[in-house]
């Protein structure tokens, strides 16, 4: 049985087994980080402040971290990180240019940027499942997570990827009501 403290090391080797060329990089180390970063405040006028302390990013096979990947509680950077696998998987999928040209071009690079909101939306349905799988149904249907997530879609945090917010909250409580339907049924 895997204890809290062995859950993030346990993952970690997860990833390696599926990506063997995976690797965590700090973010604070980082001089291509610090660049995206300045880039990201440029192009949302200084709306993406927390690039540097809040977001992981995965980049190719290197998952570049914040502070809380060190210092956070390990069942919410399990949660991130089962998001990020998914963004690895999306670019074994569709290679490093098709992924780059996808989440960052199609068909705009800011708001109605409908390549990254698809992206996003697997990626945060997988975050609601390992809510779910982790926390449990209430952490699940907590309206802080729903309101976090839809801001993620909707403000300067992924440059106003999909600005529709009743369309994100509708994705959102769908995603929900599958997750919550098939534990009901494999129950």
């Amino acid at each position: 049985m895997t204890t809290c403290e062995d859950l993030l090391p346990a993952f970690i080797r997860e990833i390696e087994a599926e990506f063997p060329t995976f690797r965590i990089v700090k973010k604070s180390e980082s001089n291509f980080a610090k660049l995206i970063d300045g880039l990201l405040k440029a192009i949302t006028f200084g709306g993406q402040r927390e690039f540097m302390t809040r977001y992981y990013t995965v980049i190719g096979d290197t998952l570049y971290v914040p502070p809380a990947f060190e210092e956070g509680d390990p069942v919410n950077v399990v949660i991130t990180l089962r998001h990020e696998r998914i963004h690895l998987r999306q670019k074994r999928r569709l290679t490093m240019v098709g992924m780059t040209i996808v989440y960052l071009l199609f068909p705009f690079p800011l708001g109605l940027a409908y390549g990254r909101a698809r992206l996003e939306w697997e990626a945060y349905t997988e975050t609601l499942q390992a809510t779910f799988d982790l926390k449990g149904e209430d952490a699940l249907r907590a309206p802080e997570l729903k309101q976090r997530i839809v801001s993620q879609f909707t403000s300067p945090a992924y440059g106003w990827m999909w600005p529709f917010r009743s369309q994100v909250e509708g994705w959102y409580d769908q995603a929900v009501a599958r997750i919550c339907a098939k534990a009901a049924t494999d129950g």
